[in-house]
């Protein structure tokens, strides 16, 4: 499924002010998923993400998984990434994610798989991703389980690429990864970046 396919159209308040920070699309106000279902990263956390990345973001390929109101592959399209690859199990996210692609009108750089984040990580490896973005529902460890699955298939992430993983500072545990490193974290409040790149 990408972002053109026939997703049903939602209609409803943004339970936020989140948008897109630079780029393009700089200023397009993002839907957000409603309930508590998603962690949607602060525009602030997101800013200081990508001041950290800057011009390694131009003409890379991400994978935006647990993507949520993918916020964070849009901002990487804004910013001159080719190809964003969205992941959500949850219908309502993969709409969301695909009604805010057509506002910013970088669909046609989207493509919104509406599937389970470790059946996807479990598959054929058919892309090698420049960087994947990890932010799952709090406290559930699914953010161990999709690194785990990316540590036993490497290939996933392109040679020089890199895993960033977003959580609570307490959920933070160190794990035995057999492919990839811990480079750095950055904590913003109650947000915790964690940087993994190959050994």
């Amino acid at each position: 499924m990408d972002s053109n396919s026939k997703l049903e159209s939602i209609s409803y308040k943004p339970l936020n002010t989140m948008q897109v920070t630079t780029g393009k699309a700089k200023g397009r106000r993002l839907k957000a998923v409603p309930g508590d279902t998603t962690r949607p990263i602060t525009d602030k956390a997101k800013q200081a993400l990508f001041n950290i990345l800057q011009d390694d973001v131009a003409d890379t390929v991400w994978l935006d998984l647990f993507a949520g109101t993918g916020a964070v592959g849009i901002e990487a399209l804004s910013r001159g990434a080719k190809q964003v690859t969205f992941i959500d199990r949850a219908r309502i996210a993969a709409n969301i994610i695909a009604e805010n692609l057509r506002a910013t009108q970088l669909e046609a750089s989207g493509r919104v798989l509406n599937t389970d984040a470790f059946v996807y990580l479990a598959g054929t490896v058919t892309t090698r991703y420049n960087f994947i973005y990890v932010a799952p529902p709090q406290y559930h460890s699914l953010w161990s389980g999709a690194l785990l699955k990316i540590d036993q298939q490497p290939n996933w992430l392109a040679e020089n690429g890199e895993v960033i993983v977003q959580i609570d500072p307490r959920e933070f545990d160190t794990l035995a990864l057999d492919n990839l490193e811990l480079t750095e974290q950055r904590k913003y409040g109650r947000t915790l970046l964690c940087f993994y790149g190959r050994k």
